[in-house]
């Protein structure tokens, strides 16, 4: 149950909202360690009476928050927007491509209006989402979005697995990593996942992992020869640091590597772990760092991809979701401590 002043404080920023007003976050002061409240600011902005030919005014109904914010941020002035992606209704539009009443996804940060002129964009532009045929607009920033696309370009253009291969994913409980071992799956992997809780691995297991590993509560090295006894040809990894470490030691030769991410040491001093050069050499392994944008070009391409396997039955999701704009800091600080199962969102 609502309090009653949580209940106050939504009533009022509606109507803030309703009188022309945007409320956004901002970043109030530059992160250190890990994410507190004292690291963001709430404000409100005026919205414009009318458009000007070309532009749109979407209302967020969804945000995203994502592993990604954390380090980007530190690239951008105290004062700046959060950045981040939404889905969003137009509900005023001088844009015909834009619609009154489209969903739309776009970079349009941690706010609940926006007021947005693709044609003045020079990357990141908008677009209107493709039916899902009822399934839910909120997987526009999970499974059928960034993240999703991430898995689906970055396992099968980098790692390139093979069927009969073992296919391991670190981070495997987060909105990318468990696309990626579904994909694996698809494609005739053997397909081994690292998370950090029972329940989580427990969850991996019941999407289809042949194999799921508690790195908190096991020892990695021991589990992961049991789970993958033939080694690893292809590991996605997201984590980085001391997981990382252990597995390229039990890597195939000829082994391909997908670096995705590195959250264990986004809140912290990165960690020494041995110099893995020897492994690399002696095992001919190929590693790759990648970001998703470099798919831009084939963007739907994935989002229809990952869609056709949902309604095949062969991709499921799981959403992590939190209540409130006002909330949004929670949500953030709660995903980058592994909070979350599948893709944590915030509903407005």
């Amino acid at each position: 149950m609502k309090s009653l002043w949580q209940q106050l404080v939504r009533q009022r920023q509606y109507a803030t909202d309703a009188a022309g007003a945007a409320r956004k976050w901002i970043y109030a002061k530059a992160f250190q360690g890990e994410p507190h409240h004292g690291n963001f600011r709430l404000e409100t902005e005026p919205l414009p009476a009318t458009l000007s030919p070309g532009e749109f005014l979407a209302q967020a109904e969804y945000l995203s928050v994502d592993p990604y914010m954390r380090p980007y941020m530190l690239a951008y002035p105290e004062g700046s927007l959060m950045i981040g992606g939404q889905i969003a209704r137009v509900t005023r539009s001088e844009n015909a491509h834009f619609p009154v009443g489209a969903t739309v996804f776009g970079q349009f940060g941690w706010r609940t209006h926006t007021v947005c002129d693709p044609a003045r964009l020079e990357k990141d532009k908008p677009y209107v989402l493709p039916d899902f045929g009822g399934l839910p607009t909120s997987l526009g920033l999970g499974i059928l979005g960034m993240p999703g696309n991430t898995a689906y370009f970055g396992l099968q253009e980098l790692c390139q697995p093979q069927p009969g291969e073992t296919v391991v994913v670190s981070g495997a409980a987060g909105a990318v990593g468990s696309v990626v071992g579904q994909i694996a799956k698809i494609k005739g992997c053997r397909a081994v996942g690292i998370a950090g809780t029972e329940e989580k691995c427990e969850w991996l297991r019941k999407i289809g992992f042949d194999a799921a590993i508690n790195y908190k509560r096991n020892d990695v090295y021991g589990e992961l020869k049991k789970a993958a006894p033939r080694g690893v040809d292809c590991y996605f990894d997201n984590v980085g640091g001391s997981v990382t470490e252990t597995v390229l030691k039990q890597m195939n030769v000829y082994g391909r590597i997908a670096v995705c991410g590195a959250i264990s040491n986004y809140n912290s001093a990165v960690g020494k772990v041995t110099d893995p050069q020897r492994q690399f050499v002696f095992k001919q392994l190929r590693m790759e760092g990648f970001l998703v944008w470099r798919w831009n070009d084939r963007w739907l391409e994935g989002i229809e991809g990952n869609l056709r396997w949902i309604r095949e039955g062969r991709l499921a999701y799981e959403e992590t979701v939190t209540e409130g704009f006002e909330r949004m800091p929670d949500a953030f600080i709660d995903m980058l401590r592994g909070g979350n199962t599948g893709k944590a969102v915030v509903k407005v």
